[in-house]
C-alpha cells in the first residue's frame, strides 16, 4: 500500500466491551472477537501504527455497579479489571491471525501484561506491533473514552476512532428516535453543548484542548476502519 494514500498513519481505536460480546451484550463471543480482530488486521496491513483501547462493559460497568451500592472507586477498579480480560481475549485472537501485539495495562500485572510505559509503547509502534491498552487510565472516575484520548495524545496519534453500533453522531439516539439527524461533522463545542452521549464529555474536552479529531463510526459495517484511515467518508468527525 502506498502510504501517500493513507490519511491517518497513527491512530487509536476505541472499542466498547459490548463489541466483543454476543447478542446478549454480555460476556465474550469468540465470533465477535474474530470480527473485530479482522477489522484491526485490515488496518495494520496498510502499515498504520495502531493502539486499541478496550472497554469492559460486557463484563462489568463501574458506574452501574456503583449505582447498585458498590463504592464508586471500588466499582471503577472492578471495571478496569474487566477491560484487562477483554484485552487478553483480543490479543489472543489477533496473535492467531498473525498480528503481533502487546497488551499494556495501567494497573500493573507483570505476569500477564506489560505495565504502561510511554517510551516502550513508542518503540512497539515503530516495530509495527498493535498495542492494546487495558486498565483505562488506572484511576477511578475516568472512562475508557478519556483513557483513549490520553493515550492518543501520549503516542502522538492523529485521530481517535470511536467505534459504536450506529453510523455516527446523531441529534438524539437513532435507535430510539427514527427522526434523529446525523451529523457528517460537528465542532467540539457544539457536541458538548448538545450533551450528546456517544462519547464521554471529558474525552471530547481533552481532544478539543489539543486539537485531536475524533471519528465516530459504525464498527459493524465491515471495512469501515480501513475506509476511514484511507480518508473515505464514514461516520461523523468531531473537530475544530
Amino acid at each position: 500500500m502506498n502510504k501517500s494514500k493513507i490519511k491517518w498513519e497513527k491512530v487509536v481505536l476505541k472499542i466498547g466491551g459490548e463489541s466483543l460480546a454476543g447478542k446478549s451484550g454480555y460476556g465474550i463471543s469468540s465470533t465477535q472477537v474474530n470480527v473485530v480482530a479482522r477489522e484491526i488486521r485490515k488496518v495494520r496491513e496498510l502499515g498504520v501504527q495502531m493502539g486499541v483501547m478496550v472497554g469492559g462493559g460486557n463484563i462489568l460497568r463501574g458506574k452501574v455497579a456503583s449505582e447498585q451500592g458498590v463504592d464508586r472507586a471500588t466499582a471503577d477498579y472492578m471495571g478496569m479489571l474487566a477491560t484487562i480480560i477483554n484485552a487478553l481475549a483480543l490479543q489472543d485472537t489477533l496473535e492467531r491471525m498473525g498480528v503481533v501485539t502487546r497488551v499494556q495495562t495501567a494497573i500493573e500485572m507483570q505476569e500477564i501484561a506489560e505495565p504502561y510505559i510511554r517510551r516502550r509503547l513508542l518503540r512497539h509502534l515503530e516495530k509495527g506491533r498493535v498495542i492494546i491498552f487495558a486498565g483505562g487510565t488506572g484511576n477511578p472516575y475516568f472512562s475508557t473514552d478519556t483513557a483513549a484520548a490520553l493515550r492518543a495524545l501520549e503516542m502522538g496519534a492523529q485521530v481517535i476512532l470511536k467505534a459504536t453500533k450506529v453510523d455516527g453522531v446523531y441529534s438524539s439516539d437513532p435507535l430510539k428516535n427514527s427522526g434523529a439527524k446525523k451529523f457528517d461533522m460537528i465542532k467540539y463545542g457544539e457536541f458538548l453543548k448538545r450533551r450528546l452521549g456517544v462519547i464521554d464529555a471529558t474525552a471530547v474536552s481533552l481532544c478539543m484542548d489539543n486539537h485531536l479529531p475524533i471519528v465516530v463510526f459504525n464498527l459493524h459495517k465491515s471495512g469501515n476502519i480501513k475506509r476511514i484511515v484511507l480518508g473515505e467518508r464514514a461516520g461523523t468527525i468531531i473537530a475544530d
